[in-house]
C-alpha cells in the first residue's frame, strides 16, 4: 500500500498491513495520526495527516525491517532511515 501527498509518501507491505498487531503500534507510534486502524484491524494511512510528518521515523523503527518506507517526495522519493 502507498499513499502520496505533497511532501510525503508512505508505502506499507501489504502483508504488514493486514497485520492488526503491527496496525496497533504504529497507529500508537505516531505522533500525528498519519496511521489508523480500521474496524477490520488492518492498518489506514491518513491522507490528510501526510504532510503533517516531522520525519521522527518511529513507524520506521516500530514496524518489521523494511516494511514501513517514508519516501521524501520533495528530494527524488528518498527514503527515511
Amino acid at each position: 500500500m502507498r499513499k502520496d501527498a505533497l511532501f510525503i509518501g508512505i508505502e506499507v507491505d501489504d502483508a504488514v498491513a493486514a497485520d492488526p498487531g503491527v496496525a496497533a503500534k504504529l497507529t500508537e507510534v505516531c505522533p500525528v495520526d498519519i496511521y489508523a486502524q480500521g474496524d477490520d484491524g488492518t492498518l489506514a494511512i491518513v491522507e490528510d495527516n501526510l504532510d503533517e510528518c516531522i520525519l521522527c521515523a518511529m513507524c520506521v523503527k516500530s514496524a518489521p525491517d523494511g516494511s514501513v518506507r517514508v519516501l521524501k517526495l520533495y528530494d527524488d522519493e528518498t527514503a527515511l532511515v
